[in-house]
């Protein structure tokens, strides 16, 4: 059983669009409502691979109702926490080469009062979870430390937490040794502070992280697959796609897969792959079903190829530690 923590949920409604005019009117060949957030992805990949998850998020207004009911629908048991604000609702719009436009709303801000009691729902939920998983931005009202302390509390209770989360939040979290941490590329380079030319360069930062306290690093990689940097070694996956048809909640889809098979080593990386291949062929924020994935297409290796150039270069400018913002 996996639960989810995701602090700042909303509703999502993509459009499918031929092309992204400024000034225009834009038709829509497609549209369609899903419940959102990071963590809230990660629920509804685990409950399509038929597997038990909680999803604990704050909940407000009428978008927060309807949020719980989609989620409810998804097989998902919710541990809503009510606060006062109401939840956001946020746009996509996708192209069909796959470019994606989002527009996220900033959502309300928590009180101090409901900054606790979204700890508590997750302490009370921890009993017999094998994965925690928390993931996404922090609303307004909670302080970068949130995580942090959310960390701490969990590993108080005895219980393993991923966390999928960036800047700031990421690097106070890391002094309280997460078990898991999945940055993408541009996370990688923003948390160390310098380029990712190749994947060498992904490898050396993924090292870094684990040597200021994550317990393993799972790092997205976009069209160059992800990394597994842990104790035993670095592990390389990769898959080949064919056409990209929407990459909303890719790498949410990858930590499901990742922890629904087990959370460690080559077999939960070759599995993170093949969802995250899958859910980039999947219209909106569709995550995947067994039926849609295809392991056979994830190649896994030890010998990671270093000197590859990265097809995407990154650059993200310095890091929030040397601005002080950690």
């Amino acid at each position: 059983m996996i639960v989810t923590v995701t602090p700042n949920p909303s509703l999502d409604r993509t459009y499918e669009i031929p092309a992204l005019e400024r000034g225009a009117v834009v038709r829509a060949a497609g549209d369609r409502v899903d419940p959102g957030g990071k963590g809230v992805n990660v629920s509804r990949a685990v409950a399509a691979a038929g597997h038990r998850t909680v999803a604990v998020l704050p909940l407000g207004g009428p978008v927060g109702a309807l949020l719980a009911e989609l989620l409810a629908a998804h097989g998902i048991e919710v541990e809503g926490v009510p606060v006062a604000g109401p939840t956001r609702a946020n746009m996509s719009l996708v192209e069909p080469d796959g470019t994606l436009t989002k527009v996220n709303a900033p959502g309300p801000e928590l009180t101090p009062a409901e900054s606790e009691a979204l700890l508590e729902a997750v302490r009370a939920r921890s009993v017999g979870a094998d994965w925690i998983a928390c993931c996404g931005s922090l609303p307004r009202g909670l302080p970068p430390e949130w995580y942090a302390e959310l960390v701490a509390r969990t590993h108080r209770a005895g219980a393993r937490i991923a966390l999928d989360t960036s800047g700031p939040s990421l690097l106070a979290a890391l002094r309280e040794g997460p078990d898991v941490v999945k940055p993408n590329a541009e996370e990688l380079a923003e948390a160390v502070g310098r380029p990712l030319a190749t994947v060498g360069d992904a490898v050396k930062a993924a090292e870094e992280l684990r040597t200021m306290g994550a317990g393993a690093v799972l790092a997205s990689l976009g069209a160059d697959g992800q990394l597994l940097v842990d104790a035993t070694g670095t592990y390389y996956a990769s898959a080949e796609v064919a056409t990209v048809r929407s990459n909303v909640g890719a790498g949410d889809a990858s930590l499901a897969g990742f922890l629904t098979a087990g959370g460690t080593g080559e077999a939960a990386l070759a599995s993170a792959v093949a969802h995250g291949a899958a859910t980039v062929q999947l219209p909106g924020s569709v995550m995947p079903t067994p039926a849609d994935l295809d392991p056979a297409a994830v190649i896994t290796t030890l010998d990671v190829p270093n000197d590859r150039p990265l097809k995407e270069p990154v650059w993200t400018g310095a890091s929030p530690a040397s601005k002080g913002a950690a």
